[in-house]
């Protein structure tokens, strides 16, 4: 992994963390909070997305996989913190 990949997952993972934050009604962990939200979020999105059989392409694509990651990250987390 080069440079400018790491920069561009750590900017998605970030925006994706953010987005589901804002989604999620504030439910955000701060700058590098969300950063760690959006890159688990992405991963779990992506697992979900392929037991689903979707496929999504681009960047749009990406952002929007790692959103929805994140955001079922958050409401995990969301049910943990108040159980």
């Amino acid at each position: 992994m080069d440079i400018t990949s790491l920069i561009t997952m750590l900017a998605i993972g970030a925006l994706a963390g953010w987005l589901a934050g804002n989604i999620m009604k504030g439910r955000g962990f701060g700058l590098i909070g969300n950063i760690i939200v959006g890159i688990a979020g992405s991963v779990l999105g992506g697992f979900v997305f392929s037991l689903l059989s979707l496929t999504t392409g681009g960047i749009i694509g990406f952002i929007i996989t790692a959103t929805i990651g994140a955001v079922i990250l958050l409401f995990f987390i969301g049910l943990v913190k108040k159980g």
